[in-house]
């Protein structure tokens, strides 16, 4: 045997391990789970059920438990997504997707032991997207459980509809935001079955993730469910007005009015494929009017006070929210619409009113790292200013913050939505660091902080870091002069 292991080499007798081991089970709310073991040796589970499936009468409603399901569930192969749109970078997702997608992911190295948890909330304009993919991540290796959650998109996560408001007491939409609730309580149900900490929650997501990541930091539902949180370009309505219940009935209207549909019953005889179409004529004129840089692409991200999760606006609601450590930020070059299809002097008047002419030299000019006129305005409007005021709101009421700004691109060009993403779940180097965001992310996941040689902020001393091809440096970080004319988180 010693003989045949030196020939095999230790690689490839790891290999003969993981497929000698026996699939993993887990006992849930619900039943039995079988997942299977990755080649490092961890345990996966994908598609595990945290809800009943939304279909039928379910549409438009609060989740409700899962069913219970009888013998061993697999739970090896990728669930499908939500239902979805097919928006080209999608098209996996929109291909291989489903009403019935109330499903979480999880990966941890071991059943045993009680380590931080850390639940991914993916991106995706809150109309597309997935969990898939997210557990091949090793960032287990750096002592944490991963778990990455599903959750309701588009018109049948977030359509208000006056039907639905009037059967659930006057309020209706954010069926999304209570599905993230729903899977975060089951975590907290079942995630020690893992070897997972249910009193150590760290909730993080990017872009739509990101943005739902600080409305559970506002909704009260959600208290006591998580402890930390980590935005990545991401703030509650990303620089938008946020959407009264009275807007959101009226563009529930309009959706009813497209499908030729009679009351919430007609809504959920309609078949899916036509709630799908009118779901892409959906129009928000608040939004999408000359001159801005938010569009109809956007309209699952204005955010809704629905009465219910969102009771008031989240900036109110975060003056009463217990402080949590947050660790926030922003690429140096977000995105934007392209160059010379909006006029500038109509997107800076539509963005700062009537100050848009003291802000606008900041903005002339293409800049090597920010870009050019549209894209460095957009970038501002919708992430950079934001975060910074949610940063300084949050510190000056004593939460621990941590700011970040990125500015590094896998190609080695400009960095953009999303371009640290395959740093934090592939483990890329940043400067000669390898895995370095897994390894300050899950250092805040379990001591609540990302590292000492990371500044923390406060408004008296706004300090942060930034990562760039020399690695993480610390780096001075006041608000913008031009971020002064802007009041929305």
């Amino acid at each position: 045997m010693r003989m045949f292991v030196r020939a095999l080499g230790l690689s490839s007798v790891a290999l003969l391990l993981v497929a000698a081991a026996p699939a993993p089970r887990v006992r849930v709310t619900g039943g039995t789970l079988e997942g299977r073991v990755a080649e490092d040796g961890a345990r996966v589970f994908r598609g595990i059920p945290y809800a009943a499936a939304p279909l039928g009468a379910l549409r438009w409603r609060a989740p409700r438990p899962v069913r219970p399901w009888h013998g061993i569930r697999p739970a090896a192969d990728a669930a499908p997504a939500c239902l979805q749109n097919d928006y080209g970078w999608n098209a996996g997702d929109a291909a291989h997707a489903s009403e019935d997608c109330l499903t979480l992911d999880v990966r941890t190295s071991s059943l045993r032991g009680k380590r931080p948890v850390m639940v991914w909330i993916h991106g995706g304009s809150n109309r597309a997207g997935s969990a898939r993919g997210t557990v091949d991540s090793r960032i287990t290796a750096q002592g944490v459980v991963l778990v990455a959650i599903q959750y309701r998109l588009g018109i049948f996560g977030f359509l208000a509809h006056r039907g639905a408001a009037a059967e659930a007491g006057g309020h209706a939409g954010n069926y999304g935001m209570m599905d993230q609730i729903a899977a975060l309580r089951w975590v907290r149900a079942n995630i020690a079955a893992f070897g997972g900490d249910p009193a150590k929650v760290t909730i993080f997501g990017e872009s739509a993730g990101s943005q739902d990541v600080s409305l559970l930091l506002a909704a009260p539902a959600a208290r006591g469910l998580f402890g930390k949180a980590v935005l990545q370009s991401g703030t509650p309505g990303f620089g938008m007005p946020f959407r009264t219940l009275g807007d959101a009935l009226v563009l529930g209207d309009q959706a009813q009015r497209l499908l030729g549909t009679r009351g919430i019953a007609g809504l959920r005889h309609a078949p899916a494929a036509a709630l799908l179409v009118a779901d892409r004529k959906l129009h928000d004129p608040a939004i999408a009017a000359p001159g801005s840089v938010w569009n109809d692409d956007m309209v699952w991200l204005r955010t809704q006070i629905d009465g219910a999760v969102l009771p008031r606006s989240p900036a109110a609601l975060l003056r009463q929210a217990p402080p949590r450590p947050v660790i926030l930020g922003t690429s140096v070059a977000e995105f934007g619409p392209a160059e010379g299809s909006i006029d500038l002097a109509a997107a800076l008047r539509f963005g700062f009113g009537a100050r848009a002419d003291a802000v606008a030299d900041a903005y002339r000019a293409p800049d090597s790292r920010r870009g050019g006129p549209l894209l460095a305005l957009s970038t501002d409007l919708i992430f950079t200013c934001p975060v910074d005021r949610l940063a300084n709101q949050l510190a000056g009421q004593g939460w621990p913050v941590w700011r970040y700004r990125f500015d590094l691109a896998r190609d080695g060009g400009r960095s953009s939505h999303g371009s640290e993403l395959p740093y934090l779940f592939d483990g890329l180097a940043i400067g000669n660091q390898p895995a370095l965001l897994q390894r300050l992310w899950a250092r805040f996941a379990t001591a609540g902080v990302p590292g000492s040689d990371w500044p923390r902020f406060t408004p008296a001393a706004p300090r942060g870091v930034e990562f760039d091809a020399g690695g993480m440096h610390p780096i001075p970080m006041p608000t913008p002069d031009r971020c002064r004319y802007r009041n929305e988180i």
